[in-house]
């Protein structure tokens, strides 16, 4: 079955800022733009980010945490299930720009059904990311 992109809208505080991360330090090529939101490609799926000006006041959209694994996993998230040396390159990239990662890359359930690596970040405005890889595929949506 071959997936189709998706598209997911989020909010935030800054559309340069926002630029700035998203295509300088993520790399990610910029689509369409106005004054309030901008398109960027994220691994082929439409990501697009619209200023929301009371995050301004706030600074940054607040998560709450869940345990999973042994890790505390932001709630909401959103990222990208990539192949495993494309998510090695980005967690090198992403070390190097100096993120601060709430999850280091490490890999989750070792030796168990749904075996994977992940890791989490926050975007500038709060915007929890998690992007992951499988050895093998079919253990996407392995049962136990």
């Amino acid at each position: 079955m071959s997936l189709s992109p998706f598209h997911l809208a989020i909010q935030v505080r800054d559309i340069a800022e926002a630029r700035a991360w998203y295509g300088g330090v993520m790399g990610c090529s910029e689509g369409r733009s106005s004054a309030h939101w901008v398109d960027f490609d994220l691994y082929g799926h439409q990501l697009v980010c619209h200023l929301n000006p009371s995050l301004t006041t706030t600074g940054r959209i607040q998560s709450h945490y869940n345990p999973v694994d042994g890790d505390q996993v932001p709630v909401p998230h959103f990222g990208v299930v990539l192949p495993m040396t494309v998510w090695k390159g980005l967690a090198t990239r992403l070390k190097e720009q100096g993120c601060a990662f709430i999850v280091e890359p490490h890999t989750r359930f070792a030796g168990q059904a749904g075996e994977q690596a992940t890791f989490f970040f926050l975007d500038p405005s709060g915007n929890a990311l998690e992007f992951k890889a499988f050895a093998d595929l079919t253990q996407l949506f392995v049962r136990e």
